[in-house]
């Protein structure tokens, strides 16, 4: 599937979603937000035995030693994570920019969706829920869609429509928001670096205001080291042949808004251009979790003046999260070819999301 990493004060009275199960969250977006690694012994949700957690304390312990011969300077140690599927769910059994399309096409009624756009959501919804694969020309008209759905929302008004949107549950799980779908571990290796520092960016190929609205109250992470897919923006003030670089904005009379029109992807070689546009230099460690971080995960290892590794994590757990045997035997053989660390879900982590969460029968 072309696209793989796409696609939150709430308006009020602006969208009203299904109701969802009153359930105890396995951990709240605050407990998230709580959790502190400073040193190996603050591992909580990683197991004791596992050889990648204690690959990374080995590296930040030896890149963090003056007086050793890999000692990073802070300013050169940068770290860059891919989101879905990395840190955040993406197998549940959706990403959340689709499903959230899904909700506004056919079920939001304060959105009166265009027939074609409707009619296009009922046709794939059944193929996407059952993973059973889109037709190069469906994934294209659902591409165009994901944008089309919101044209014409200020991004503020965008960002409110996902904060509302990570109120709903899982699809496939149980005792889970999707604003609170994170995997734990990678969570703690996310603080552990930030308070041994680290710089850490994401460089996702969702967009660009989802990732800020998902991640951005409980991550050390700041707003503008958040780099993903970019929404194409307007003004609506600006006549229809004129471009952007020759407007004059008035601020009384006109709102920048949501164009409609498809997004600039973020992924593959692309991550590379955005960590050098963006970040402006070679991060030092990568982790993501398919191919279309092997850009970012290739270009941490090429030639590095530093230590560098890349991870990649295998979602091989069918018990706490919707894994695919077959898929993860494929991508661990990747992996370990190129150099990559794979983690496993299955064994390398005491719990996923916590032990509340697990697959629905």
């Amino acid at each position: 599937m072309k696209f793989k990493k796409f696609m939150y004060a709430v308006l009020a009275g602006m969208i009203t979603f299904g109701a969802t199960a009153d359930t105890t969250q396995a951990a709240t977006r605050e407990e998230i937000a709580a959790i502190k690694v400073e040193k190996a012994a603050d591992f909580k949700y990683w197991n004791d035995d596992s050889p990648i957690k204690q690959k990374i304390v080995d590296f930040v312990e030896d890149v963090t030693n003056p007086s050793g011969k890999n000692f990073i300077p802070v300013e050169d140690r940068i770290a860059t994570f891919d989101m879905d599927g990395t840190f955040y769910c993406e197998t549940a059994p959706l990403y959340f920019q689709e499903t959230m399309f899904f909700y506004r096409a056919i079920d939001d009624k304060d959105f009166d969706a265009p027939k074609d756009m409707r009619k296009f959501a009922e046709k794939i919804k059944p193929k996407v829920y059952g993973k059973t694969g889109l037709t190069p020309a469906e994934n294209k008209k659902l591409f165009e869609y994901l944008t089309k759905a919101y044209a014409g929302m200020t991004d503020a008004e965008y960002r409110a429509y996902v904060r509302k949107f990570m109120q709903t549950n899982e699809t496939g799980l149980t005792n889970l928001k999707r604003g609170e779908a994170f995997y734990l571990p990678m969570v703690e290796v996310i603080s552990y670096l930030s308070n041994n520092g680290f710089a850490v960016y994401v460089d996702s190929a969702c967009g660009v205001s989802t990732t800020r609205e998902l991640i951005g109250d409980i991550f050390p992470i700041r707003y503008d080291r958040i780099l993903a897919s970019d929404f194409i923006y307007t003004s609506t003030g600006m006549q229809k042949n004129e471009s952007a670089a020759n407007h004059f904005y008035d601020r009384h009379k006109e709102k920048i808004v949501i164009s409609g029109k498809p997004l600039c992807e973020n992924a593959k070689v692309q991550k590379i251009f955005t960590i050098m546009n963006y970040i402006g230099k070679k991060p030092v460690l990568a982790f993501g979790n398919s191919m279309g971080d092997s850009g970012m995960l290739e270009y941490a290892l090429q030639d590095n003046k530093y230590r560098s590794e890349s991870f990649m994590v295998i979602c091989d757990d069918t018990e706490r999260e919707l894994g695919n045997l077959e898929r993860a035997k494929k991508d661990k053989a990747f992996a370990e070819k190129r150099g990559w660390n794979p983690v496993s879900m299955r064994n390398d982590w005491k719990t996923i999301y916590g032990d509340k969460v697990k697959v629905e029968k």
